[in-house]
């Protein structure tokens, strides 16, 4: 996430193979230089291309003359991080390709450079890019329906960071209960604007008290709510649009003698005035 006040980053560390083959791989690296850059990169995908990816980026000098340590601006390091990602495409994709394994991997880079803002960017197995704006203030790649919803309903730039660090480890939650390729430790890191180093960062394991609060007051706070908003209301008003199933023809040895179907009752339109 890329809020007015920083940076939030939350990543898992579950990669698997096939059910039988599950094991725990780190998937943040930050690439920090102390007074002058504070970079990390969140991967998903192939972990033999992130991890080729990540080691090649942290060596690589590009035809510009930069590297990861001395680009710039972070528009420039984003754009090595594509920069490698393509050279280990052109090194690595023909290879995998013969063993049918295709060429997956998507990268979520951020940071901040001295001199500059804080920015956040999506990379793409291509090695093109995207970058995030007021109007879009977050990133997910990976396994990221499940947690999507609620950093939509919450997180704006205004956002504090503990408030966006809430709401990633909710998200992240959801996403728990919903896909078993996404699993604990958790690496949950936040930047404080201008501290050019590495701010909070915390390994979130079964073990931790905040993270289990969480799991358990979201999941009966949300059942509170549910239980709180009223049932649908079927008996409509005489204003409201009667609606009917697409019925299926009953082939025409059925049909004789059967009695035409009832009208099905109509969902309300309104809340009349016994909800009241």
């Amino acid at each position: 996430m890329r809020l007015d006040a920083g940076l939030v980053f939350l990543s898992d560390s579950r990669t698997n193979a096939g059910v039988d083959q599950v094991s725990t791989a780190r998937k943040l690296n930050v690439f920090e230089l102390p007074g002058d850059r504070m970079m990390v990169l969140m991967t998903a995908g192939n972990l033999s291309i992130s991890q080729s990816v990540r080691q090649l980026l942290s060596e690589h000098v590009g035809a510009s003359g930069y590297s990861i340590w001395n680009a710039p601006n972070m528009h420039e390091a984003a754009r090595l991080v594509g920069e490698v990602v393509r050279l280990v495409h052109e090194r690595d994709a023909k290879a995998l390709a013969e063993f049918g394994i295709d060429f997956n991997v998507s990268l979520i880079f951020g940071g901040q450079i001295k001199g500059e803002r804080c920015r956040l960017f999506q990379v793409y197995s291509a090695g093109n890019f995207i970058e995030s704006h007021n109007e879009n203030t977050y990133f997910q790649i990976g396994e990221a329906k499940y947690g999507k919803p609620i950093i939509d309903r919450v997180v704006t730039p205004e956002t504090a960071l503990d408030e966006a660090a809430k709401c990633a480890l909710i998200s992240m939650d959801s996403t728990l209960r919903s896909n078993v390729s996404v699993g604990l430790p958790l690496d949950l890191l936040v930047y404080e604007n201008n501290a050019l180093a590495v701010t909070r960062f915390v390994t979130i394991d079964e073990r931790n008290e905040y993270f289990q609060m969480i799991r358990s007051t979201w999941g009966q706070q949300l059942k509170t709510i549910f239980e709180g908003i009223a049932a649908p209301v079927w008996d409509s008003s005489p204003q409201a649009r009667v609606s009917k199933p697409v019925r299926v023809p009953l082939p025409e040895s059925l049909a004789s003698g059967t009695q035409p179907p009832a009208a099905p009752q109509s969902f309300a339109q309104q809340f009349d005035n016994k909800q009241q």
